[in-house]
């Protein structure tokens, strides 16, 4: 394990210049992912609802590869979410988009078509939005 941090540090410390902006950020977030998993693992209770958490994000991503459209999701959400929830849906989606700093072209339109098929507002997703980028992702 002390070589796999040794690896980790010296990829992150130990830059070339030519490396891009994106390739160091993608560095330092998986420098913190793997410290949040250390953290994770060594938890010697680590309980059912640890577990489920990591079930559940690998299985999203799953479900994401594999899906053609959005529609399956949205409308689980559509019908189990009240107006409100459907808000703080957005909100959390725009939290993660501004997570990096950086407002990708393709989240603003993945953001903006679920938030359209979520029938949230325009007047809210905007707020949602803003609120998002002031809390800093």
């Amino acid at each position: 394990m002390l070589r796999v941090f040794k690896d980790l540090f010296d990829s992150v410390l130990v830059q070339p210049r030519e490396q891009s902006e994106a390739e160091r950020l993608a560095q330092l977030q998986l420098a913190a992912a793997v410290l949040l998993v250390e953290v994770m693992r060594a938890d010697a209770d680590s309980g059912p609802a640890q577990q489920q958490t990591r079930d559940l994000v690998a299985l999203a991503e799953e479900r994401s590869r594999a899906a053609n459209d959005f529609f399956q999701f949205t409308s689980v959400i559509n019908d189990g979410f009240e107006q409100d929830e459907k808000v703080r849906m957005v909100e959390s989606l725009w939290r993660v988009a501004y997570a990096d700093g950086v407002l990708d072209a393709q989240q603003n339109h993945v953001i903006s078509r679920l938030a359209e098929l979520l029938h949230v507002p325009h007047g809210q997703y905007i707020a949602a939005k803003m609120h998002a980028q002031e809390q800093g992702g």
